[in-house]
Order: structure tokens, then sequence, then C-alpha cells
């Protein structure tokens, strides 16, 4: 009955949501902004997403959707190009497309491959999306039954399973999730209002870091360092040549394995954390498992791309699964989402049952866009192929100037502070650190997101609780012990047990060869250093708003406990030991034309300019400066491509109505616009 009455009048309202001009065309948009995104390895989802972040406030909200549906479908595809044409992954999710893939494009066949890989994704994102539809048509009369007990345990489920998969190196994720909830309590405490890591002589952090700043410190800029730091193009040739009749070919002989590897890509992206970092592998380890001829895998086996490829598509429509139904994020692409979402509109649409229950049809929606943006995805990756092979060659100096500007003026938007663009900094280098030691990134960023909903579900649940047990002792366990949430406690206790003995094979960021003990321990020691702070800080909040306290006291012991742990077993293991996983230590083939405090020096002097005289003064100097110097280009070119910049930034800056950080200049003198 629920399906004629309700679910099928909304499955027709979100289409005809989506059939509008303007719809079509932010999907478009989307999907442009998710190819370019995705050319660059290690940039993906999670920094696209952050990077749109600031101008979905007030937008209307099936505008955003489409915008953002569209770029975080397509990413996942156009990533196979650093994968297949330079054997770089282009994200977590494409590792093991680069085992079969770059093999075939050395053998001239990268057409063949990268065809296989897009039509392989598109089969893989048509059938997320429809495993997407009916999942919520089967589950939406459960869900909606679920209290703060279950809400509660959906949350703990996610993060259990985003700690322990996040890395070689179980306790590592745990923390990692942990200090990114730390980080999330900073500010006022959402019940008494009492401070948290935080003081009013400072006020820009009463108000907790932003989503946005988090977001593109934790991703973009550690990549973004990580590329300028080699000095090189993406890819060292452009020359596709010929087989893309033969690539689609490849994949209808395969295309049960597709199927196989498109259901696998669902499963593992329903687990909330999972996501990209473990469902290639599954995905590759099921195809050469599964196929009786093993002897061409790594050597340029077209079916080593058709898997991985399946999977890494779907994995999106089952991401979205956890996402939509329970405000868990399936990954850290997901997060983001979650936190874009309360921006849309006037805030009416809202993850979990409120949305099931008052915004069906907006759901629905989700699930087209998702289907229409993989089309397009696909038909515009097969389309601009070569022009986008030719993107490649060019020197990422040149590239990487325009990109931090584009992330300094979007995390102004934030907060419209010029502390907007020192936390991005501070963010940024904890972001780099982390991937230098091997720390998941997506766990800290899944942590930070999930820990308002988690102390709310607990408070919650905790007060809830104590009104039914003062109305019996029935009472009480029939809400905190419900049959849903005796199953969940179940899920997450077998999930934690095969979770840990999976932990191992995992790689949150990518191989990080071993290094010496010195430096990750000492990185360890800071990261203690914060938890202690943050223990102390919630232990001196007063006892009439213990409340406040409970959370981050918790927390920062559980994560203390970890890190404690782990020193205990730095003195004991060798170095060869993951745990001292440290990528500086082992640049034997000297990848790094630049060290990490010179490149660092540009975008730290960017900021200090722009205290002083103002983000557009700073700009320029800076742009003139960096192409002139570390790009070395002639004054002419130097001149013109600084010129783009700042007039790009102006143009946008116009279009959105947007103000530009001002300095200390714009405070003594008033200046015309846009150096105001």
């Amino acid at each position: 009955m629920d399906l004629f009455n309700i679910a099928l009048p909304a499955f027709v309202d979100g289409w005809q949501l989506i059939i509008q001009p303007l719809v079509i065309g932010y999907l478009i948009l989307g999907v442009m902004l998710g190819l370019a995104i995705g050319i660059f390895p290690g940039l993906g989802g999670i920094a696209g997403l952050s990077l749109v972040l600031p101008f979905m406030f007030g937008l209307d909200p099936i505008l955003g959707l489409a915008l953002m549906v569209g770029m975080v479908a397509v990413v996942p595809t156009s990533d196979t190009f650093a994968s297949v044409l330079m054997g770089i992954p282009g994200s977590s999710a494409s590792q093991a497309t680069v085992l079969d893939g770059f093999p075939m494009a050395k053998k001239g066949m990268a057409a063949r491959a990268l065809s296989a890989a897009f039509a392989s994704s598109l089969f893989g994102g048509i059938v997320g999306a429809s495993f997407l539809t009916f999942f919520i048509l089967i589950a939406r009369p459960v869900v909606l039954e679920f209290k703060s007990p279950e809400l509660l345990m959906v949350s703990a489920f996610g993060l259990s399973m985003v700690g322990i998969l996040a890395g070689r190196v179980a306790l590592k994720g745990i923390m990692a999730a942990s200090v990114g909830m730390l980080v999330a309590s900073i500010g006022e405490g959402p019940f008494n209002g009492e401070l948290r890591m935080s003081s009013y002589d400072v006020p820009y952090f009463t108000d907790g870091l932003k989503l946005v700043i988090v977001g593109l410190g934790i991703f973009a800029i550690p990549e973004i360092v990580a590329l300028l730091r080699k000095d090189k193009a993406i890819a060292e040739q452009a020359s596709l040549g010929a087989g893309w009749l033969d690539g689609v070919k490849d994949w209808w002989q395969h295309k049960w394995l597709s199927a196989r590897c498109a259901l696998i890509g669902v499963v593992v992206g329903v687990i909330p954390g999972l996501g990209g970092s473990v469902v290639d592998w599954i995905a590759y380890g099921h195809t050469v498992q599964t196929t009786k001829d093993k002897a061409g895998f790594g050597k340029g086996d077209v079916r080593g791309v058709i898997g991985p490829e399946s999977s890494n598509n779907a994995k999106e429509g089952g991401g979205l699964v956890p996402t939509l139904l329970f405000g868990i994020p399936g990954s850290g692409s997901m997060a983001i989402f979650i936190g874009a979402l309360a921006l849309l509109g006037s805030g009416e649409l809202e993850v979990g049952q409120v949305m099931l229950k008052d915004n069906l049809d907006y759901t629905y929606a989700i699930v087209w866009l998702l289907a229409l943006a993989n089309v397009f995805g696909t038909i515009l990756c097969i389309a601009l192929s070569g022009q986008i092979a030719k993107l490649t060659t060019i020197r990422f100096t040149l590239i990487a100037p325009f990109i931090f500007m584009i992330i300094s003026f979007a995390a102004f938007q934030s907060g419209q502070d010029l502390m907007d663009l020192a936390v991005l900094f501070g963010i940024g280098f904890l972001g780099i650190l982390m991937r230098r030691f091997d720390w998941s990134r997506p766990a800290f960023l899944i942590g930070f997101v999930l820990a308002n909903p988690v102390e709310n579900y607990a408070n919650n649940a905790n007060q809830i609780a104590g009104i039914r047990f003062r109305q019996g002792t029935e009472a009480g366990f029939d809400y905190i012990a419900s049959p849903i949430v005796l199953t969940l406690i179940v899920i997450t206790v077998i999930s934690v047990i095969v979770g840990l003995r999976q932990a191992r094979n995992i790689r949150a960021e990518g191989e990080v060869a071993s290094g010496t003990k010195r430096a990750p321990l000492i990185f360890l020691l800071c990261i203690i250093g914060f938890v202690l702070f943050a223990l102390f800080d919630a232990a001196t909040i007063p006892s009439y708003a213990l409340v406040d306290a409970v959370f981050p006291l918790f927390v920062a012991i559980v994560s203390l406990i970890c890190g404690l742990v782990l020193l205990v077993q730095m003195r004991l293991k060798p170095e060869t030991d993951p745990l001292f996983a440290d990528r500086e230590q082992h640049d034997s083939e000297g990848e790094n034309k630049f060290g990490l405090w010179p490149t660092l020096a540009w975008f730290a002097g960017l900021l200090v300019l722009t205290s002083l005289m103002g983000f557009i003064l700073a700009l320029g100097i800076f742009l003139i400066s960096f192409f002139a110097i570390r790009a070395g280009q002639s004054a002419l070119r130097t001149l013109v491509l600084s010129a783009a910049g700042i007039g790009f930034m102006c143009f946008m800056a116009w279009l959105l109505n947007r103000d530009f950080p001002p300095g200390l200049l714009q405070s003594a003198y008033s200046l015309p616009w846009p150096l105001t």
C-alpha cells in the first residue's frame, strides 16, 4: 500500500523535479566540474564538493543537488585518466585500475583501456542508482521507526567501521576519527553553551570550525602541495592510440564480471566508511579469483580494468544509502554532501527520517540525478578524451596557483573572516602530516561530521531513557534495548571482529613505506598533546553544565587510550612496521624536486600579504612572483597568467556577489572594488 500511496507519486515527482532545462544545466555543470577535479590525482569528490560548498547558501535545493550529484558521480569516472595514462591513482577508488590500465597504455592501448573503464563505470553507476531506488522503497518503513537509541547505534556502527577499516593500523584509524570528533567539538556546547577549547578573547573559534575549511584543508591542500613538489605534468604524453570500440566490446564480453563487481561496489558502499579505500581491491581480487587464466593480470589484462571500474562507480549509489536514510556518511564525499544539504534553500532538506518522510520526492530526484550524471559523464569522457589527455600534459606548477586561489576564496566565503584563511592553512598542514604518516584523513573527516549528531543522539537517548526508567524498568529497557538496537549491536560487534582482520589490507593513503621511528613518534606525541588539552579543557567545564562536557571527555579518553597503546607499540616494534609509515624517508627516486617548507612558504606568503593589503593585491603579487620564480615563465606569460587569474576571481566575486578578504590597508584607506 505504501508503494502506491506514497512511494510511486514521490518517484514521479522526483522525475518532474529534474526534467527542467535549468536543472539539467546545473547537472551538466556539476559533471564537467567533476571531470575537471577527477583529472588531478588525489583531489577527488571531497575537494570538489568542498569547493562548491560556500556557493550552496540559499541556492534552490534541486539546483544545488544537481550540481553536487553531477560532480560526485563522475569523479570515479574521470580519475581513470591519471590511473591509465600515468600509473598514478586518480583517487583511492582507482588504485587497482593502475595495475592493468597503465601497462595497457604503455602498450599503446590507452584508448581501449579508457573505453572499457568508461563502459564499466556507466554500468556500475546505473546499478548503484537502481539499487538505491529499491532499497529506499523497502527500507523507508523501517527507518521511520528509528528513535534516538537506534540512530545512536547506527552512528556507532559507522564510526567503528571508519576507524577500523581506515588503514593498516586499526588504532590509527580509530584515533583519527576521534581527533576529528574533538576538532568538531571546538566552540560553544550544544546544550548549555559552555565554551570548549575556545575563548571569547578569540571569538572566531566560539562558533566552531566550518566544514568547508576542514574539507579543503584536510584533503585538497595536501594533494596540491604533493603534486607541486614533484613539479611535473600528470601524464607524460597525450597519445591514446586506437581501440575505442574494442574497449566497449571487452566490457560486453565480460558483462557478468562487471555485474558481479558492481554489486560488490554497492554492498561496500552501503557500509559507512569503507568507500573507495577498499572497494576496488575487493573487486580486483574477485576478478582474479574467478578467472581461470591469471597470467595476464598486472601486465595489461582488460579484465583488471573492468572489475574495479564497475565497482567504484556503483559504490556511490551504495554510499547514498546510509547517507540519505540515517545521516551517516558512507564516505568522505558523502560527509561534505550532508553538510551542503543543510545550506540549500531555507534549510528544509535534512538527511535521515525527515527527508524520507517530508522530502521523498527530493530523495528520488537524487536517484534520477545520479543515473543521468553517469550517462552524461561517460558521454563527455569519451567525447573529450583527446582534449583531457592533452590537459594532463600541462605542468602542475602552472595549475596549482589557480587551484589554491580558488580554495582560498571558497574558504573565506564560509565565514567572511580573515581567520578562515589562517585556519585553512593550519588544517592543511595537519592534512599534509596525516598523509605523510599514513593517518586516515577520511576517518578524520567523517568523525568531524558525525560528532554533532552522535552527541545529540546520545544526549536525547539518555534523557528519554531516564524518563522511561522512572516510569518502570520494563519501559526503560523497551526503549534502550529494542530489537533494532540489539540487532545493530550484534552487527557492530561482528563488523569490528571482521574489520580488525581485514584492516591490515587497507591502504587509506596508498602504499606508504616505513621510515625511521623519530618523525612518526613526534607526530603521535603532538596528537596526544592535543587530546590531553581537549581532556583537560572538558574536565574544567562546571558541573552545572556537565552535559556539554560528557561527549568530549569520553572521546578524549578513548583517543588517549589509543594513543598510549600506539606509544607502547612504537617502543616495542621494529622500524619496518607499518606504525612507522613515512613518505619523506623513502623519496629514493627523487620524485620531489622541491622541499615541503619552501612550497608551504609560498602559500603562507599569500596569507601574510592578504592580512596586510587584502586578497586581490596579495593575489597579484603572489601570482606574478610564483609564475616568474617558481614556474620560470617569461615576463609576458607571467603577466598574462596573473591577469587571467585575477580577472577570473573578480568575475566570480561579481557573479556571486561576494567580497574578498580585506587587510590592514583596507582598514586605513577607502579603496574601490575589488581592492576594498
